[in-house]
């Protein structure tokens, strides 16, 4: 319990974090009228650099530019005491400005003026510094004379020729000359070092001469100064041998003997080195022996760093770049030859001058805010840091009670107008020092708006939009939108409002129109302004340009038809070749079009029609290509049609760069077609040599393109060119082109890490493609730490594409990264991923498993977690295993398979749902945890039952067969029954067409399992529905509809079993629209007819007898196979694609029931069956027709009025196959109803058998007085008479469609009559001179579609199929005549 001042302290703590909040800074926008008005202290913009080394013979010139409002007034210290201007007449300071300019012209030295200078700019809020400049002048003095004695020395010797050149302001840069102005020649032998001395390893007799000069270059003063010259003799042992020289024999065949390795610089065993961060490290060593030693460089402890660090002077000196605390160490440099090797220490230290990490930046802030200042940086030795305010210490100031300092932290609380001041932070060290300006302005200022007002915006509709509403003021003021000028602000949904002001409205609509407002809000007012929105419907060309060729001589016209809002005008400009196009006189642009008469070739190229409003715009683009006068043959004009194009030539490599490289080709002839696209493959040869793979892909008015490439990559290329028949052939290759190598650009990707077994980590990853290496040794670093856990990267290098951690614990988090190098340099890094260690088996099971309800198909299931910490890996799920124990059903056997359901939950008492189990059941059930390897124990077993539920559909349900006067249905009991069968329930009703009777219902006991209807007409079709049932209810349905007789519609299989097809539309083929190819011979149309006799069919294949045509005996007997037709469903399949054959150009002829097909193909004759494909639009079922014949066809036995859709594909190369085509049927001529029961029908039949009757009579009576027509002439002359008297009767059209909807097919040639001869009715061919052959042939008859009589030839039937038949071909009109004759 706390106290009475326990609460007090406790209110103050509380009132104190309540008040206190960081305010964010106030940006002050870069508006005209807002700078003009504010007032801000000064900051410095502009000044010298801190190191100034001026020419002394030039003015000097010291740079110092401030802004602020008021403008500032500048003032200068220099070595730390005012600088009074005004009394040394050389120096003047420009107006407005700080800069100092100091004249040499009336006298005076430069050198009077160096010393250290600082420039102060203040106004009435606060003064603000410049670096402390200190300000030298360059010196460039003459070397020192002195005489130079001769350096005499014994071949094979080292030296140094010293050159010591005199101390420059900068330092000079010297290098060695001889007297005839030349370079010293240097090598691995001779060499000069970082201090300008000439290095000799050994001294050879040809090193003799007299001229050797050290030069010094004083950069400011562009002069050389130049030391007396060395004069070097070489003492030998022996005379040099000038035949004996060669270049491997330095020594001219004298014998020298090897000396060890010795460091001429730098000496003895080790030597120490200073270098300050983000300079340039250069470590030297320069060694004597004979041979030559050679120098090797190494860091012990690490690698030297590969991107930084440079070997120079023929691997003497070591430079590193871009310093930094990493590099500092033991750098050994060895040299060794012949004789030995020997070895130096480098100890490198880094220091650091001051550096920013955290820069302070200028605070604006209104009354009473908070804000804070930071100057962070750092060094070797660490900077102090110090704060001055306007130029002194801020130790020295005035008290401030709104202002703490906090080391390198300045805190304001509640700050008041009055206080804006300009603060400096001063970082320093001994190796340098950094000074920051930062100033602190209290500003207050009420709300205004920046931007134009009452602004009109239009937009696309659609279109994401931007409503922009800049304003300003202090304290920053809170901005809200409205629309119309009513709700309570727009944000969210539709509408997001940026912190700058601007509304985003993210799809623009029609009812987005409106006026939009926009107000700013704060203590010192308010201010708003409106923005109108209009919202526009789009341009779109609506009628594009299209691609065409056209004869020299004729008119071309290119389309474009635009579609835009109406309130905006648009404008329609034509390009030729991507350049404006010129009219002139013949050229004509229309409303919607661009008319090009009298085409000749200089109008050939590719048009663009763009069409643009002030708000929007849209293109489109199409080739003219220009041809030769066509030929007055049309047989040559149609023998030209478009081909694919010639591939390109000549193709050529220029403008060689690191990762990219120019290609350019002549494109080939176009035939006919303008190419489109241009494709360039590549390949190279290292990974995958001979494989050409796509690069990219141009537009085809293009010839020369820069290709991006991989880096160490050996390409070549080559080029297709592509126009609408199709590609053309690659072209020749081009020559081969290397890339640079580089360091690796990608990441890997997949970076995973998971256990194997329980004490390890597989870390894994995708390695880089091939052409993602960029350079030769590929190899991963792999980065690794516990996660949570403070402790250094653990880090390895492998080629491999994993790595496995072992020692682990069981499943702990670990942070990864990788990173790909090669021999060029280390790609970058990728992001930290998380990985797990190996899991182990939960320890625990689920407790208290039980079921709280059950359903007929559903259980509620409840149970207790297990601990996180037993389940030893990541939860994955709560596993329940369950089984059909038994069926309740008696006698009913059940499967006792387990299945497997999962739940995943992190609650204490999780519960679950277990869905689709079998009613009137008893299952056993268990539970085990599960991570993502092991399972845990079993928890306790649990046994229940489920509920009665509804039968499942019978297994069986069919029309078994059908009399004249009944139907038989007969259906097995379910499959599942889900409780105790109660009965069957059936319903049933007739249909007409569309028309459906009135239902009626019969109920049945659980034994019955058939039915018996009789039916009240032949005509009369039902559709059924049974169900099972039980206590619960009527089971699922199924349903099935009487057959049809022969000459119905919609005829089904003969069983009646419900033929279910899905719902796709089309072929289960989707091939690429083949090219054009030749045209092959023309082929004289052929009819392909099938038997009529009724075929039993199945849901799957359907077999139709083989029909035979007899023909007299001087007729060659013609032997067709029908086409096997097929029912199928749309299945996937694996296809032989064939190169070359193609089948186009399909065309159907369609009318009543009948159409005529055809196609084109480059098959040779034989080689191929054809498929053709038919999809009735309406059920969508497939029916397939394999036929040899070649096109035409005429496919008979459509259904009439409807919609098909028709492919033809290979049999042996399914994949080679025509383009889908789509036709409807007309509609029927004759109504299809059985005019056999008509009674009508029989009274007119009744009529024509008395007619007939007393024709004959007639016919007799003549005959027995000498008529025309002599025996059986009379009757075939009557008959000849009454067929064609009687042709437009509307008789009993005979229905060729089989049961199962399979088409007739007939052949033209069966259609030609055979004269002389005549088809009994008990098919014997008869001779005769007066046949009805003449008109119609015998058989069975049928009629065209305009009702006229033909003749046709059919497959003799067998004995018990006419016997079969005969009922219905008594009914036949056509039968009946010949009955009669």
């Amino acid at each position: 319990m706390f106290g009475q001042g326990g609460h007090a302290a406790l209110a103050v703590i509380s009132l104190l974090l309540l008040l206190w909040h960081q305010a964010t800074p106030i940006e002050v926008p870069q508006d005209p009228k807002i700078l003009r008005e504010l007032k801000q202290p000064p900051t410095i913009v502009r000044q010298s650099v801190k190191d100034y080394i001026v020419d002394p013979r030039d003015n000097i010139i010291i740079e110092c530019e401030a802004k602020g409002n008021p403008v500032p007034t500048f003032l200068w210290r220099r070595n730390g005491k005012f600088f009074n201007i005004n009394k040394d007449p050389r120096v003047t300071m420009r107006k407005r400005s700080g800069t100092l300019e100091i004249g040499f012209r009336s006298g005076g030295r430069p050198e009077d003026y160096e010393g250290e200078y600082q420039c102060f700019a203040s106004n009435d809020f606060g003064t603000a510094l410049s670096n402390k400049i200190l300000l030298r002048v360059s010196k460039a003095p003459l070397w020192p004379k002195e005489v130079l004695e001769p350096r005499v020395v014994t071949e094979g010797s080292p030296l140094v020729l010293t050159c010591n050149p005199p101390p420059g302001l900068p330092p000079p840069f010297t290098f060695w000359m001889n007297s005839g102005m030349s370079s010293i020649p240097q090598d691995k032998r001779v060499s000069m070092g970082l201090n300008g001395d000439l290095y000799f390893s050994n001294v050879l007799a040809k090193d003799a001469h007299t001229d050797y000069s050290c030069n010094a270059r004083f950069l400011f003063t562009h002069t050389i100064q130049q030391k007396n010259p060395f004069t070097l003799k070489v003492q030998s042992k022996e005379p040099f041998n000038e035949t004996w020289y060669n270049a491997t024999d330095l020594y001219g065949g004298r014998r020298i003997a090897d000396t060890v390795p010795t460091f001429l610089s730098p000496s003895g065993g080790e030597s120490s080195k200073m270098v300050l961060r983000d300079e340039e490290l250069l470590l030297e060593c320069i060694a004597a022996g004979i041979p030559t030693p050679s120098i090797k460089w190494f860091k012990k402890g690490g690698d030297l760093p590969g991107q930084k660090a440079r070997f120079e002077n023929f691997n003497k000196t070591l430079k590193i770049i871009n310093v930094s605390e990493e590099d500092a160490g033991e750098y050994v440099c060895m040299a060794n030859n012949q004789g030995g090797s020997t070895r130096h220490s480098i100890f490198v230290q880094v220091k650091a001058a001051p550096y920013w990490l955290d820069k302070p930046t200028n605070l604006v802030l209104a009354p009473d805010e908070n804000g804070r200042l930071v100057c962070r940086a750092n060094g070797n030795p660490k900077p102090n840091i110090q704060w001055l305010i306007n130029g002194e210490p801020i130790n020295s100031s005035l008290p401030n009670p709104s202002r703490q300092v906090q080391g390198d932290t300045i805190i304001f609380r509640s700050v008041q107008m009055g206080s804006s001041a300009v603060y400096q932070c001063n970082a320093s060290n001994q190796h340098g020092y950094l000074l920051a300006n930062a100033f602190v302005s209290v500003l207050d200022m009420p709300p205004r708006m920046l931007g134009p007002k009452n602004q009109l915006i239009k937009v696309i509709e659609n279109n994401r939009t931007f409503l922009d509403c800049p304003f300003f003021g202090s304290p920053l003021p809170d901005l809200r939108w409205f629309k119309n000028g009513q709700g309570s602000g727009l944000d969210g949904g539709q509408y997001r409002v940026y912190v700058n002001g601007t509304l985003e409205i993210k799809r623009a609509r029609a009812e987005d129109e409106g006026t939009y407002t926009c107000v700013a809000n704060s203590i010192l007012g308010k201010a708003e302004n409106q923005v109108r929105l209009e919202v526009k419907e789009p341009i779109r060309i609506v009628r594009a340009p299209e691609h065409q060729s056209a004869i020299r001589g004729s008119t071309a016209r290119f389309d474009c038809k635009v579609k835009s809002d109406p309130s905006l005008p648009v404008t329609v400009a034509w390009m030729k070749d991507h350049k404006p196009l010129y009219l002139g006189w013949r050229l004509k642009k229309e409303e919607e079009s661009l008319v090009i008469p009298n085409v000749n070739e200089g109008d050939e190229g590719t048009y663009t029609c763009t069409v643009q409003s002030e708000i929007d715009q849209d293109s489109a683009s199409a080739r003219l290509t220009v041809l030769e006068e066509a030929s007055l043959n049309p047989s040559v004009s149609s023998a030209l049609p478009p081909d694919r194009p010639d591939p390109p030539m000549d193709l050529d490599l220029s403008d060689p760069a690191a990762r990219s490289v120019r290609l350019t080709w002549i494109p080939g002839n176009e035939h006919r077609s303008p190419v489109t696209q241009f494709l360039v493959q590549f390949e190279e040869d290292h990974w995958e040599p001979g494989r050409w793979q796509n690069l990219s892909s141009y537009p085809g008015d293009l010839n020369s393109v820069i290709l991006q490439l991989a880096p160490f990559v050996h390409y070549q290329f080559r080029v297709i060119s592509i126009n609408t028949v199709g590609q053309s052939e690659p072209s020749k290759p081009s020559p081969r082109y290397k890339t640079s190598g580089a360091a690796p650009d990608a990441i890997p990707r997949g970076l995973r890490g998971w256990g194997s077994k329980k004490d390890n980590m597989e870390i894994s990853w995708e390695p880089l493609l091939d052409l993602e290496r960029n350079g030769p040794n590929l190899q991963y670093k792999v980065w690794w730490r516990q996660k949570d856990v403070e402790e250094e990267w653990n880090n390895v290098t492998t080629m491999e594409s994993k790595y496995v951690v072992q020692n682990t614990q069981t499943f702990v988090s670990y942070e990864m990264k990788i990173q790909a190098k090669n021999d060029f340099g280390t790609g970058p890094e990728s992001n930290v991923v998380v990985g797990y260690s190996g899991e182990d088996k939960p320890t625990h099971a689920p407790t208290d498993l039980r079921v709280a309800k059950v359903d007929s198909t559903k259980a509620n299931l409840h149970w207790k977690a297990v601990d996180r910490s037993s389940i030893q890996g990541e939860l994955k799920e709560y596993r329940l295993y369950y089984w059909r124990e038994s069926s309740l059903v008696p006698g009913l056997l059940v499967s006792k398979e387990k299945k497997t359901k999962g739940f995943y939950s992190v609650a204490s008492e999780p519960s679950g749902m277990l869905s689709d189990l079998v009613p009137y059941s008893k299952y056993n059930m268990f539970m085990v945890v599960a991570n993502s390897r092991f399972e845990g124990p079993p928890s306790n077993t649990v046994e229940f039952t489920t509920k009665e539920g509804v039968p499942d559909v019978p297994k069986m349900f069919r029309i078994n067969r059908r009399g004249f006067d009944a139907i038989h249905l007969e259906w097995d009991k379910p499959q599942e029954p889900n409780g105790i069968l109660i009965g069957y329930q059936l319903k049933y009703f007739t249909v007409n067409d569309s028309k459906s009777g009135r239902v009626q219902l019969e109920t049945f006991r659980p034994n019955v399992t058939e039915f018996r209807l009789r039916l009240p007409d032949r005509s009369t079709h039902y559709r059924f529905f049974l169900s099972a049932l039980t206590q619960m209810g009527t089971g699922e349905v199924v349903a099935v509809e009487s057959p049809h007789f022969a000459n119905e519609e919609n005829v089904t299989d003969a069983t009646g079993l419900v033929e279910q097809t899905d719902g796709s539309l089309g072929s289960a083929f989707s091939p690429t629209p083949p090219p054009l190819a030749p045209s092959p011979t023309t082929i004289a149309p052929t009819t392909i007819s099938t038997s009529t006799s009724s075929t039993e069919t199945t849901p799957t294949s359907t077999t139709t007898p083989t029909p035979t045509t007899t023909a007299s005996s001087t007729t060659t007997q013609a032997s067709t196979t029908a086409p096997v037709l097929r029912t199928t469903k749309r299945t996937e399949h694996n296809v032989l694609v064939a190169s070359g054959l193609e089948i186009w150009n399909l065309t159907v002829e369609p009318n009543s029931n009948y159409a005529i097909v055809s196609w084109r193909h480059n098959f040779s004759a034989g080689s191929s069956e054809f498929v053709l494909e038919f999809t009735l639009d309406s059920d969508k079922t497939v029916k397939v027709v394999t036929l040899k014949q070649q096109p035409p066809i005429t496919v008979a036995d459509l259904i009439e009025g409807a919609k098909y859709h028709l492919r033809v594909y290979s049999h042996e190369l399914n994949s080679v196959s025509s383009k889908s085509v789509t036709f409807k049927t007309k509609a029927a001529y004759i109504d299809q109803v059985d005019i056999a029961t008509q009674g009508w029908f029989i009274g007119l039949m009744c009529a024509i058998a008395l007619i007939i009757l007393i024709l004959l009579i007639v016919c007799f009576i003549k005959r027995s007085r000498g008529g025309k027509y002599p025996g059986r002439g009379c009757v075939t002359g009557i008959t000849k008479y009454l067929v064609r008297d009687k042709k437009d009767l509307p008789l009993d059209p005979v229905d060729q469609k089989d049961q199962d909807g399979s088409f007739d097919y007939h052949s033209d040639e069966d259609n030609k009559p055979l004269a002389g001869s005549q088809t009994s009715l008990d098919g014997v061919v008869k001779e005769s001179d007066d046949s009805l052959v003449d008109y119609g042939e015998g058989g069975d008859g049928q009629f065209n579609e305009d009702g006229s009589f033909i003749g046709q030839y059919t497959v003799k039937k067998d004995k018990d199929e006419t016997e079969g038949n005969e009922s219905s071909e008594a009914t036949s009109p056509v039968n009946a005549i010949y009955s009669l004759a």
